[in-house]
C-alpha cells in the first residue's frame, strides 16, 4: 500500500526531499537524502580522540546535548539517524513522504524522517551492543508504517484495515460519543480498547472493559496510546500513576510519563521548539481560559510547507484525529489558540 493512495483524507505522496535544519548543541545537521538501503551492515570501530566513533561501514557517531543524543552520520557526511538517551524513539532518515489533508487544510508536510521504536532505550555507547547492530540494520530497510504513517490511519476518511480474524484495527476514528453536557459536543475517555471493542488487561494490574458507545473512537490520549502502544508495542498503563509504560491521561503522560522531557512545563508557552523531532509527544492546557492543567496531547509532525511547526491530535471539535485547521490551526509557533496553550513535550 503506498502512502500516495492511502494517506488519510485523500492524501498525496510526494517523492521530493525535505530539507530540515535540526539544531544541536555545538552542531547543526542539514538533512539530506539518506544513503542507499543496501548500505553495508553496521560494524564496530574504535573510539576516536575527538569523541566520535567510526564503524567499518563508514558510520560516525557524534554525541550532542539538549537533549543528550547520538547522531549517526554515514561516510559521505549524510545524516542517518538520531538516537536519544533514555528514549526508545529512533529517528531514521529514508525516502521522503508527504502528509496532507486537503479537505481541512492547505498545509502539506514533507519529511524524509521515519519514526520507529527501538527494542530498548538508547544510551551512549549502545552502538557497540549486539541488540542495536541487529535492530538498526533491519530498521534502516524497514518501510512498514511508522509512527507518522500509523497516526494518519485514523484521520477522516482513512480506509478500514482488519486483521486475519476480522478485527478492525485502523480506519477513520471518532473522538467519542455525542455529549450534550460537553461544550464541544463529544465526550472524552475513549481509549484504544474502546476503538477495538476488546477488553484489556494492563501491566500495572488494571483491567478495562470497552464501552460499546465508544467503539471506533479515540480521545486525544487514546489516540497516542493506539499509535505508540497497541500498534507499535510501547508498554501501556491502565492508570495515571508513575511506572513502566505510558499512562492513560494527557496530564499523566506529560508529568510522570516515560522517556525524556524535552521542554519543562513552566505553566507558560515554552522555549526550545528546535529540540522537537517528528513523533514527539506535545501537551497543552487547552481550556479557553487556561487553568494550569495539562488536558490535551498530540504528536508533533515537523515543519510544514508554510514553515510552521505542525502537530496531529484527536479533538472533540473535529470529531477525531486531524492535522487540519478546524478549531484552530494545530501549530506550536506563531500566534493562535494552540501556540498559546502549548506547555511541554516528551520523547518516548
Amino acid at each position: 500500500m503506498s502512502y500516495r493512495t492511502h494517506l488519510r483524507r485523500p492524501a498525496v505522496l510526494s517523492v521530493a526531499g525535505l530539507v530540515l535544519l535540526i539544531a544541536a548543541s555545538a552542531l547543526t545537521y542539514v538533512v539530506a537524502r539518506p544513503s542507499p538501503a543496501d548500505e553495508p551492515v553496521l560494524t564496530l570501530g574504535a573510539a576516536k580522540a575527538d569523541g566520535q566513533a567510526r564503524g567499518a561501514s563508514g558510520y560516525t557517531y557524534q554525541r550532542s546535548k539538549d537533549p543528550d543524543r547520538t547522531e549517526i552520520v554515514d561516510s559521505s557526511g549524510q545524516p542517518v539517524a538520531i538516537m536519544t538517551d533514555n528514549a526508545r524513539t529512533a529517528h531514521i532518515y529514508g525516502p521522503s513522504r508527504t502528509f496532507e489533508e486537503p479537505r481541512f487544510t492547505d498545509a502539506k508536510l514533507e519529511t524524509d524522517m521515519w519514526v520507529r521504536l527501538a527494542p530498548q532505550a538508547w544510551h551512549a555507547g549502545a552502538e557497540q551492543e549486539q541488540w542495536f547492530m541487529d535492530w538498526f540494520a533491519a530498521a534502516r530497510r524497514d518501510r512498514s508504517p511508522d509512527v507518522l504513517a500509523i497516526a494518519f490511519e485514523y484521520v477522516d476518511g482513512a480506509p478500514v484495515k482488519k486483521d486475519n480474524q476480522g478485527q478492525q484495527y485502523s480506519g477513520d476514528a471518532s473522538f467519542g460519543p455525542p455529549d450534550p453536557l460537553d461544550p464541544d459536543g463529544r465526550a472524552e475517555r475513549s481509549d484504544f480498547y474502546d476503538y477495538l471493542g476488546q477488553a484489556w488487561s494492563f501491566l500495572d494490574g488494571k483491567s478495562a472493559t470497552p464501552d460499546p458507545q465508544r467503539q471506533l473512537a479515540l480521545d486525544c490520549s487514546g489516540f497516542l496510546r493506539m499509535v505508540y502502544g497497541h500498534r507499535l508495542g510501547y508498554p501501556l498503563r491502565g492508570t495515571n500513576t508513575p511506572g513502566e509504560g505510558l499512562p492513560r491521561r494527557a496530564h499523566a503522560m506529560a508529568e510522570v510519563g516515560p522517556g525524556v522531557q524535552l521542554v519543562p512545563n513552566t505553566g507558560q508557552r515554552p522555549r526550545g521548539i528546535d529540540r522537537l523531532l517528528p513523533g514527539d509527544l506535545v501537551f497543552f492546557n487547552a481550556e479557553v481560559i487556561p487553568t494550569g492543567q495539562i488536558d490535551h496531547s498530540g504528536i508533533y509532525l515537523g515543519i510544514d510547507d508554510g514553515g510552521h511547526h505542525r502537530f496531529i491530535s484527536s479533538r472533540s471539535q473535529t470529531d477525531g484525529p486531524t492535522m487540519g485547521d478546524l478549531s484552530g490551526a494545530p501549530l506550536l509557533d506563531g500566534v493562535g489558540y494552540w501556540p498559546d496553550r502549548w506547555r511541554t513535550a516528551r520523547r518516548l
